[in-house]
């Protein structure tokens, strides 16, 4: 079984290209569910998260409010890396179990884990090859504004706050660039889903 990474930055296009693989037969399996699974009520996760964040990071029917979590997290590095050291390992743990089970079940078949830390949490490595969704800047902010309702200055921090689309680019066996549309990136998407066939 080829185990692939693919990753890229926010409001590049992940979702669109991970549709496509899904269509051209690949097992896809979406990190950012995952990671809500980990800290559903009652896991492991969200307790270790209220120890560590206090009751004021959950929503009145116990559930994590991850917009109140994503303001305290957001501009501070210290508690970023904290939670990310209470979730990665939770999330890498659910995706080896679901990676084994595709695999018993398609021993042949191509998994991808879509995941936007992959590279900055260094996740990546365990894969056999890394694809990274891109696009034009501009195209990038755009997309951010209107798909989240952002103004420029909000948007652009977001942006800021990720590792460059050049830096994730330099760790990418695959690029799939998204700038023109729908039907170009499905005609990309196929052309890197033949060469990981041929791998």
């Amino acid at each position: 079984m080829l185990k692939v990474g693919l990753t890229g930055s926010i409001a590049v296009g992940k979702s669109y290209v991970c549709d496509v693989f899904r269509e051209l037969g690949c097992h896809v399996l979406d990190a950012d569910q995952t990671a809500r699974d980990v800290v559903a009520p009652n896991t492991q996760g969200l307790a270790r998260i209220v120890e560590e964040f206090g009751n004021e990071v959950l929503l009145p029917d116990g559930s994590l409010d991850r917009k109140k979590l994503g303001s305290i997290v957001f501009n501070d590095t210290a508690k970023r890396q904290l939670l990310n050291s209470i979730v990665h390992p939770l999330v890498i743990e659910e995706q080896n179990k679901w990676i084994a089970e595709r695999e018993a079940d398609d021993p042949t078949g191509i998994v991808i884990v879509d995941a936007a830390l992959m590279i900055e949490s260094g996740g990546y490595k365990r894969f056999d090859r890394l694809i990274v969704v891109w696009c034009h800047e501009e195209i990038q902010l755009e997309r951010l504004m209107r798909r989240d309702g952002l103004d420029e200055d909000a948007a652009k921090t977001r942006i800021a706050a990720q590792m460059t689309q050049a830096e994730k680019k330099r760790f990418a066996d695959h690029l799939i660039d998204t700038s023109e549309g729908f039907d170009d990136t499905r005609r990309r998407v196929r052309e890197v889903y033949v060469r990981l066939v041929g791998n």
